[in-house]
């Protein structure tokens, strides 16, 4: 990839969200979106490029959602609230870190979560007119349909992403699924793009999409699924 070839990327790129120098940087452009100044719950992916973004959203004093990585305990989220961070003690350094969170956020499940104010993924390339691709797992495209189907993105809770200027590319080279969403923010360490994207978004859990193996790996989607459907 781009990244790796132009020594940008922190780490290897492949096949995972690529960490890159400039990520406090492109956190701190998200942060200049007036919806993440008046968030008060934001959902964060779990990767090493956004941690600056949890970290700074703890700072900041929203409540943080954060998955599991690979969504591999039998809950799938935790909940960082930095007042109780502070109270045990927890440095907010540690908290924004994935094995951080998973040993001091509160595990919960999708029910639990409050509606968002605030959505922030992790995506290997993307373009200006908000399309993207993650690393293939299709995770992101997954919970955020989830929340849709439970009603837990507010009106107008914008979906963003921080990437490395490398990995803005031509809406040409990115191909994008009727489930995946598309974003309205992008923050790079040079510059916040507001895509004002009109590529169509999901209504919900397309679950003709979701792959034998994801039912397999991910415990509670087939409970979900049939919670779901019974409700629908």
């Amino acid at each position: 990839s781009g990244l790796e070839t132009s020594g940008t990327s922190i780490g290897p790129a492949h096949s995972c969200i690529p960490n890159f120098a400039g990520a406090d940087l492109a956190a701190r452009n998200l942060a200049r979106l007036p919806e993440w100044q008046t968030a008060r719950v934001v959902k964060c992916n779990p990767d090493p490029p956004q941690i600056p973004v949890r970290l700074r959203a703890l700072y900041e004093g929203k409540i943080v959602y954060a998955p599991v990585p690979e969504l591999l305990k039998p809950f799938p989220f935790v909940r960082l609230d930095p007042e109780k961070l502070e109270r045990k003690g927890v440095q907010f350094e540690l908290a924004a870190t994935s094995q951080g969170f998973v040993e001091h956020g509160d595990p919960v499940e999708f029910e639990d979560i409050e509606p968002l104010d605030f959505v922030v993924v992790g995506c290997v390339a993307v373009s200006r007119a908000g399309a993207r691709t993650g690393k293939g797992g299709g995770v992101a495209d997954l919970e955020l349909g989830i929340f849709r189907e439970l009603d837990k993105l507010k009106p107008g809770a914008p979906i963003t992403t921080t990437v490395h200027s490398n990995q803005v590319v031509g809406i040409e080279e990115l191909v994008m699924m009727q489930h995946d969403s598309a974003l309205d923010a992008i923050a790079t360490e040079a510059e916040l793009i507001e895509t004002g994207t009109v590529l169509p978004q999901p209504k919900g859990v397309a679950w003709d999409a979701v792959q034998p193996d994801q039912f397999r790996d991910i415990p509670f989607l087939e409970t979900l699924r049939d919670r779901l459907v019974s409700k629908g």
